[in-house]
């Protein structure tokens, strides 16, 4: 009884988007969605993807094609390891113009009363 509480109904299933060729199609539908990101980058950002990463309306199309080809799973993950790296970039770089504040932590909620 315990046993079957871990086996699902269909586990003679073959997921094929785990195997060699969906892996390759969703690498390569990844590839393409964030080189379009790349050549696209000044154009104004006006859609959302995951974990709130914007693109433009231009890198849609592939944007849909890299949805359809990966994992939800993958495609969120892939979303973070990308604006990780651009946060990174972003910090390091040495354009003062594309560096954003630092802010430090604001120390006082409320204006004290003297």
């Amino acid at each position: 009884m315990a046993l079957e509480a871990y086996t699902s109904p269909n586990s003679d299933k073959v997921f094929t988007d785990v195997l060699l060729e969906g892996r390759q199609a969703c690498y390569k539908a990844r590839d393409a969605f964030y080189a379009c990101l790349e050549r696209e980058s000044n154009k104004k950002l006006s859609e959302i993807a995951s974990v709130g990463l914007l693109y433009p309306l231009e890198c849609k199309k592939s944007r849909d094609q890299f949805v359809k080809q990966c994992r939800p799973t993958w495609v969120k993950h892939f979303d973070r390891q990308y604006a990780s790296k651009k946060r990174l970039q972003r910090l390091l770089d040495d354009n003062e113009s594309r560096r954003g504040p630092l802010a430090l932590p604001q120390l006082y909620t409320f204006k004290p009363s003297n």
